[in-house]
């Protein structure tokens, strides 16, 4: 049976472009002016867009037997995610979705357990990506922070906790966000030459704490305060 609601972790553009590669080898279907693919764009994907999507995809095709729809996003409101459930489970017949995000961390597990992530190259579930872990290449923010001293640390989480205004709040919870998921990404790079259980703690931590920044009222200081006096000196 063939899968119709995947993921793929990238940036917007190269996202598309695979998206599209699969539909154009799979279903036949050409990208140009064509009625049946429609592409949506969002930074932060809402509840109200997330109801958008579905009611798109709930309607039917207009000219072929398929119907795709291609989402991408910087990331996703927890809420938004559980509006999405629905449709991403049960797609209606000759609907597909692709859900584009350029780092799968904070993908809720109710949602990931009702796709098949595309990776790049290969259309094969990551087994990396189930389990939660990434292969990303680490942010420059998260390398900066994982550099710094405790001190530096401590600033740099100030700085992104102490922004006026609903757009540059958003913009710092980004950056915290990429920081925690780079974090993540060079502590499983360090775990596969070793066995340290501080590692492990650390990714353990990370699991919990990430969800939390995805809510709007995440307290984003304490959890980068608490992650930047637990990070091991090994894996700096």
């Amino acid at each position: 049976m063939r899968h119709q609601a995947f993921v793929i972790e990238a940036e917007e553009e190269k996202g598309i472009e695979l998206a599209l590669a699969w539909v154009e080898r799979e279903l036949g279907m050409r990208a140009e002016q064509n009625p049946d693919i429609a592409m949506l764009r969002y930074g932060l994907l809402s509840v109200d867009d997330a109801r958008r999507v579905s009611e798109l995809a709930a309607g039917a095709s207009f000219a072929g037997e398929h119907k795709v729809l291609i989402i991408s996003a910087s990331r996703a409101y927890h809420e938004a995610q559980n509006a999405l459930l629905k449709i991403f489970e049960e797609p209606p017949p000759g609907t597909y979705l692709f859900f584009i995000l350029p780092t799968l961390g904070g993908l809720l597990p109710t949602l990931r357990s009702r796709v098949q992530v595309l990776d790049e190259y290969r259309d094969v579930v990551r087994p990396d990506i189930i389990s939660g872990r990434t292969t990303s290449r680490i942010p420059e923010e998260a390398e900066a922070f994982l550099k710094a001293s405790c001190e530096k640390r401590i600033l740099m989480i100030k700085k992104l906790t102490s922004g006026k205004g609903e757009e540059v709040r958003r913009e710092h919870r980004d950056e915290a966000i990429r920081i925690v998921n780079g974090i993540e990404a060079a502590a499983y790079a360090k775990l596969k030459d070793s066995s340290s259980t501080s590692l492990g703690a650390l990714l353990s931590d990370i699991s919990v704490l990430r969800s939390h920044l995805y809510d709007r009222s995440a307290p984003v200081r304490m959890i980068l305060e608490h992650l930047a006096l637990v990070i091991p000196k090994d894996l700096v």
